[in-house]
């Protein structure tokens, strides 16, 4: 860093992407992303969109607005779309958790949400999972600051029913609550059907898993119109411009392309089942998933050494180093190929450390 750089990035720990490599073709498990790439319509769609580049995108993105809304049964003023889920994230703290604001989330969870609130100089207010992983929706009652969970959370793959999560929205009435929902089309339910119930629920969601779009950076809040106002309030003041003309047309195809996706989803829930059962019958300790991973370890072996196994072997998956889950790691739900040779290396590597 120079020495020009403002302390408040020069003391930050950014958050690490999981690695993109371009040194060898490997059966690539690491990122959460979909194996299946967008579907037809959606790149018809994007390759329209690119005859208009000279010209601004519509700020508003009133046509995917339009189509979002029909679609998740919303008001086009409950949706304001991003540059992927985590600049809605980054939004959030910015107007909820900035100038001396809580910021409240679990101690395993999304690392960006740490991130976002020493970037912003958040007070943080970390509470641990219980021993199995899953989070206590009781922890949270009444909890002095902005909630953020996400659900299904990661990288464990847990899920809080609807009931669960709208315990935490009602004891914190004063307080905004953030669900990032990921993960949620693979399992679980989604509260965004509650948005205008609750003055301070905010639900975040991604076109980068289940929809096929994680190159496009597509992401989503729905929340009430209040809070889309205050979220706008940042966005405007930031990045008015914040998705491209192809992202915004690719977008309307993924969701318009209601066959495709739901085609996907099905696969991936499928293939996350077979990786677990055999994963399980190879005598891996497998967490339950509703996510498109599984999080896993095997007892005796370091998931560091299983990871470096795994890689030496062309297969890559993701390690964290926190001392809760360093003997785990996280697998992403790819094709039926790609979750044979995953199964394979696994059963391998274990034996070979």
């Amino acid at each position: 860093m120079s020495k020009f750089i403002s302390d408040r990035f020069r003391s930050n720990s950014p958050y690490v992407p999981g690695e993109q490599p371009k040194d060898t073709a490997y059966v690539k498990l690491n990122t959460n992303e979909s194996p299946f790439p967008p579907s037809a319509f959606a790149m018809k769609l994007a390759r329209e969109a690119v005859g208009n580049c000279e010209l601004y995108p519509d700020p508003e993105y009133t046509s995917l607005v339009s189509v979002a809304a029909e679609k998740f049964n919303v008001k086009e003023e409950n949706l304001l779309f991003t540059n992927g889920s985590d600049e809605a994230l980054n939004y959030v703290f910015a107007a909820y958790c900035s100038e001396g604001g809580t910021a409240v989330f679990a101690d395993i969870t999304y690392g960006f949400y740490e991130v976002f609130a020493n970037l912003y100089g958040a007070e943080k207010k970390i509470i641990p999972l219980r021993e199995d992983f899953s989070l206590n929706a009781k922890d949270y009652a009444s909890a002095c600051g902005t909630v953020i969970i996400a659900n299904p959370n990661a990288p464990t793959g847990k899920v809080l029913s609807p009931e669960e999560v709208l315990d935490i929205v009602k004891s914190n009435k004063n307080n905004v609550v953030v669900v990032d929902e990921a993960y949620i089309d693979f399992g679980g339910q989604s509260v965004l059907p509650y948005i205008d119930d609750f003055d301070n629920l905010i639900v975040v969601r991604t076109f980068s898993k289940s929809r096929s779009l994680a190159g496009a950076r597509v992401g989503f809040a729905a929340a009430n119109e209040s809070l889309i106002n205050d979220l706008k309030a940042v966005k405007y003041s930031t990045n008015p411009y914040n998705l491209s003309r192809m992202s915004a047309a690719a977008a309307i195809g993924a969701l318009l392309d209601e066959d495709y996706f739901n085609g996907n989803c099905k696969k991936i829930i499928s293939n996350r089942e077979y990786m677990t059962e055999k994963l399980r019958g190879a005598g891996f300790t497998v967490l339950d998933s509703s996510a498109n991973f599984v999080f896993a370890k095997y007892n005796g072996v370091k998931g560091k050494d299983l990871y470096e196994a795994l890689k030496k072997k062309g297969v890559l998956v993701r390690h964290f180093e926190k001392p809760r889950i360093s003997d785990f790691i996280r697998i992403t739900v790819g094709s039926m190929e790609d979750t044979v040779a995953l199964v394979k290396a696994a059963t391998e590597a274990v034996k070979e450390i």
